[in-house]
């Protein structure tokens, strides 16, 4: 059997190229999101819809980017290294056989008990609202199917460092919802089933190219089940702790779900809005970095220890540096933002407000959210799915607790504030146990320097809060801004460069460079 050596891959480059095209994702994502509150505003059926798509995109996370990757992406990658084609090619096909026939088992029980599910997820829904969710979701549930198979041609496309198509797939979903919004929700009776339409689409097309990509790379999966396989064995053995870890995520956010179903009508569609600003920058660098690194940590795990914690510091570093000015930027723009993306149509100008409250809960933890997804890896590439595990429902408890004080103590037109709030807490905590888990483990190691990096960080993002409050109008001034929103966003979008401008310049003043920066692996 012969020993593969890769090249090695400039990380840095390959993560402004991922980043790049995750910008225009979330673009799309904004246009998107910004067309269904213009059309749908704050309703009961904004929020059955809004459950409706979430629990197959919670469902995602376990056999797609959660559970299935982390266990996947680790063995196929060993696999590569050691340059066995036939086996290579065992194990792609029969893993995404035997993912397929789970998948298929899943979407049709999921279409089966809709009502059950909603009643579990959504136990505050009744009458239509209940009927209307419980509907909706039949549609969207066999979303699960096609975004978890386009998952697994992304984990293949990954480990060859191809990165650029799927991070372009999620657009394909957003041009869904967007042409359906359009023209499709005109015609239909009960416009709010556009949306769902428009999942079953976006799952499809999504398919179609990522499976496009593996068969340009030659990797197109044929349909070979074995449960038997060794392979496959030992992804569904790694699986096992790993499901856990991720359900233990995702059972917070139905708990919190649930919770929100209780609150007051809308809270589901704020949180949601919010929750897609906190993402826009989890997704440009968390996502991204996190699915360039596994791979270079899989194969540094077992050959070079120091390589291995080299990759961990400069992950690390890298999220500090971009994540602490978005976290600033979405506390101090929140309503400059949620009024330039959302204040249209039959959304009102308290709605901005009650969204606001949700995004400055989340601007607490953003950093939190998105150093999990830099540090969790370090376990899943040395095979370790236990330690995040423990880590995940010591997380689960805590965020459910912070849940209890803050919806019992807050107002109740806030109180979804504090389920946003209470997540980002979690998430902080969540952080905080995996980066001390890997350093008792000797897995990572800080490299020196981190003092002044930090004190540099802290000067800088002080002058560009400074810059932002003194720039940033009135709220009053964003809100009347409404009949001109061009303008709106064009001002939006100068206060952002603003802040950006201001930071950078900062750190270049006081030594930052793009070189120091660089990374092989």
């Amino acid at each position: 059997m012969r020993q593969v050596y890769l090249r090695p891959v400039n990380l840095l480059s390959v993560l402004a190229k991922v980043s790049g095209i995750t910008l225009i994702s979330r673009v799309t994502g904004l246009i998107r999101d910004s067309l269904i509150a213009a059309y749908f505003g704050v309703s009961a059926d904004t929020d059955a819809f809004l459950v409706a798509f979430r629990i197959p995109n919670l469902l995602r996370r376990l056999f797609s980017e959660g559970a299935f990757s982390q266990a996947f992406v680790p063995i196929l990658a060993e696999t590569r290294v050691r340059g066995d084609e036939e086996e290579i090619r065992s194990l792609i096909d029969h893993t995404a056989s035997t993912l397929g026939v789970i998948l298929l088992v899943v979407s049709a029980l999921g279409m089966i008990c809709t009502p059950l599910i909603v009643h579990v997820t959504a136990p505050g829904f009744s009458g239509d609202k209940f009927a209307t969710t419980a509907a909706l979701l039949r549609i969207t549930f066999p979303y699960i199917l096609f975004i978890s198979l386009t998952g697994f041609g992304g984990a293949v496309l990954n480990t060859w460092s191809k990165f650029s198509l799927p991070a372009f797939t999620t657009v394909l979903l957003n041009l869904s919802f967007i042409g359906c919004a359009l023209w499709l929700r005109p015609l239909m009776a009960h416009q709010i089933f556009a949306l769902a339409w428009a999942v079953a689409l976006g799952g499809v097309a999504q398919l179609a190219l990522q499976w496009w990509g593996l068969y340009k790379l030659g990797r197109l999966p044929r349909f070979r089940v074995d449960f038997r396989h060794p392979g496959v064995r030992r992804i569904l053995k790694q699986m096992t702790p790993a499901l856990l870890g991720v359900s233990v995520a995702q059972i917070s956010l139905l708990l919190n779900t649930a919770i929100a179903s209780a609150l007051v009508t809308g809270a589901i569609t704020w949180i949601s809005n919010a929750d897609r600003l906190m993402e826009f920058p989890t997704g440009m660098l968390g996502v991204a970095l996190g699915t360039i690194l596994l791979p270079s940590l899989s194969k540094a795990a077992k050959t070079d220890e120091a390589h291995f914690s080299g990759l961990l510091d400069w992950g690390l570093r890298l999220v500090l540096l971009l994540a602490l000015p978005g976290a600033v930027g979405l506390a101090l723009l929140s309503v400059p933002l949620v009024s330039s993306l959302y204040h249209y149509g039959r959304y009102t100008a308290a709605d901005v407000f009650f969204t606001q409250y949700a995004v400055l809960g989340y601007s607490v933890g953003l950093a939190g959210l998105i150093l999990v997804k830099v540090l969790a890896p370090g376990f899943y590439a040395r095979q370790d799915m236990r330690t995040p595990v423990r880590f995940a429902i010591i997380t689960l408890v805590l965020t459910q607790l912070f849940n209890l004080l803050f919806v019992n103590i807050l107002p109740k037109d806030m109180a979804h504030a504090g389920l946003a709030l209470s997540i980002s807490l979690g998430a902080c905590i969540n952080a905080g146990l995996l980066w001390r888990g890997l350093i008792r483990r000797g897995a990572y190691r800080p490299q020196a320097g981190w003092g002044m990096f930090l004190g540099k960080l802290i000067v800088a993002l002080a002058v560009m809060g400074v810059a932002l409050w003194l720039l940033n109008p009135e709220d009053a001034r964003w809100i009347d801004l409404r009949a001109q929103p061009l303008l709106r966003i064009g001002l939006m979008g100068g206060l952002v460069a603003a802040g950006a401008l201001v930071y950078f310049a900062v750190l270049w003043v006081l030594g930052f460079r793009l070189k120091d920066f660089k990374r092989m692996a």
